[in-house]
């Protein structure tokens, strides 16, 4: 008798086999899958359920729905592994009633029906709603880059080209050089050696041909920057020096509560200072909530994004970074004067008051001009400013960044300490589950689609860990 456990041959026959069902547990991830799916209304979300009335039947897209879910529910997003694990992954069996389309079929539903299964991700945010899970007016917005198809060999700029095209012609000179000195030397060593030499050389001018024809590209695009392989990608700056990535810039809005992720959006631009009020805009709409605290980091820091966000009802949390070179070189900054309201006028460190003189525009912003009549007279003169007087400049708007460092100040915790909490980790979270590599498909409209799904696996995973698979499936028939 063995001391170890024991399976079943596997030619062992049964009378009565076992039911697809009974593989399932009933807090199986798969279950709340099967009913979130077929609890939607997927015409009205756009996806084609009016079959043809000739032809192959198709596969109902609630069924190429929940494979796809499944897939990134459980970090499976390739089509081509998607169609391995339906033939062999019983818990697909049992979703899909054992049917396994073909790679091709499930790639192009995921790259026809962009816009629905979006529609779909977003509807879970609804339902998270209608459960209560958003009790808390207070959210993050932060934005990371993710990777694109598009290497950066294969992503151009007018100085990459410049560089690259400087390097392919020293390295021409340097085989004219070797081939002149080839050509000096008898025998047939020196007349292989020339005819690689010829070929390089040729090879090299090819590039340099090619490279030309890209600089016309470049010159003619809208940003000067041209990626072949992914058009929509873009060449953006990462924290670490030399570490810049091909990719998109990923917005995301987590609320404080539960940290489910309430809003995102993708963008092709690498800063995120015009971001904050689209986002606040579509995080207070999801939520449902008449007023939104919104945190964010000192990259969405714009004084017209502040003063929209306050119109929409939002009031933002977002440290104002030091743009000013007067600290570093040991002088007064402007954060070093005060304002004084009811007088109109600033207060410097030696006691003078800086007084309105004229009202200038710059940038589109109208900027009110102050200083005092006394500065060459002033003791500490050479700690405040190198010209004839000190100058500050005060926007029209002011007013509210100002209260917004008021808040900010006289907070309980430090919101930006809050901020980490709330909306770094969902990030990582997501890029781990994608195994750091970069997105399947090419273009924004379809990067959309495919981190939609990867942030509908996130919040499913988050909800079934804050409810429980049973209560959630409940909610969602209710």
């Amino acid at each position: 008798m063995s001391r170890f456990v024991e399976g079943e041959d596997r030619r062992q026959p049964t009378l009565l086999p076992s039911c697809l069902d009974d593989y399932v547990s009933e807090d199986n991830p798969a279950r709340v899958i099967d009913v979130f799916v077929d609890e939607l209304d997927l015409g009205d979300l756009g996806f084609g359920v009016a079959p043809a009335a000739t032809g192959r039947p198709a596969y109902h897209p609630a069924t190429l729905l929940k494979l796809y879910v499944y897939g990134y529910l459980n970090r499976v997003p390739s089509s081509r592994r998607l169609e391995r694990e339906a033939g062999r992954n019983v818990e697909l069996m049992w979703l899909t009633g054992k049917l396994a389309p073909d790679h091709k079929t499930i790639a192009n539903f995921r790259k026809d029906h962009g816009p629905a299964i979006q529609a779909a991700c977003a509807h879970f945010v609804v339902l998270c709603r209608q459960i209560g899970l958003f009790t808390q007016a207070l959210a993050a917005v932060d934005g990371s880059k993710f990777k694109a198809v598009n290497t950066r060999d294969k992503n151009f700029t007018a100085t990459k080209l410049k560089k690259r095209m400087e390097q392919v012609a020293e390295h021409i000179a340097g085989y004219l050089a070797d081939l002149d000195t080839a050509d000096r030397q008898e025998g047939e060593a020196a007349e292989a050696r020339a005819g690689k030499l010829k070929g390089k050389i040729e090879t090299l001018r090819a590039q340099m041909q090619a490279l030309k024809a890209m600089e016309v590209q470049v010159d003619a695009s809208p940003d000067s920057q041209v990626s072949p392989t992914d058009p929509d990608a873009r060449s953006m700056a990462t924290s670490g020096r030399g570490s810049g990535i091909v990719g998109y810039n990923v917005q995301s809005v987590v609320e404080a509560e539960h940290h489910l992720i309430v809003a995102h959006d993708v963008v092709m631009t690498g800063i995120d200072r015009r971001q904050l009020s689209a986002m606040s805009e579509k995080a207070k709409a999801a939520m449902g909530v008449d007023g939104l605290e919104m945190l964010a980091d000192r990259g969405y820091f714009s004084g017209e994004e502040i003063v929209t966000c306050e119109a929409l009802g939002v009031t933002p949390y977002v440290p104002k970074p030091l743009t000013s070179g007067a600290k570093a070189e040991g002088r007064f900054g402007k954060q070093d004067f005060v304002y004084l309201p009811e007088q109109d006028v600033y207060r410097c460190p030696a006691g003078e008051l800086l007084t309105w003189r004229f009202t200038s525009e710059k940038a589109g912003l109208n900027l009110r001009a102050y200083w005092p009549s006394n500065c060459g007279t002033c003791a500490i003169k050479s700690q405040c400013t190198t010209g004839r007087e000190r100058r500050i400049y005060r926007w029209e708007h002011e007013a509210v960044i100002d209260a917004m460092q008021r808040r900010m100040d006289l907070a309980p915790q430090s919101p930006m300490k809050l901020r980490r909490r709330i909306v770094e980790h969902p990030f990582g979270t997501i890029k781990a589950w994608m195994g750091h590599t970069h997105f399947l498909m090419k273009r924004l409209p379809n990067v959309k689609t495919e981190i939609s799904l990867h942030i509908l696996a996130y919040n499913l995973k988050r909800v079934m860990q804050i409810l429980g698979t049973a209560p959630l499936i409940a909610a969602i028939r209710t």
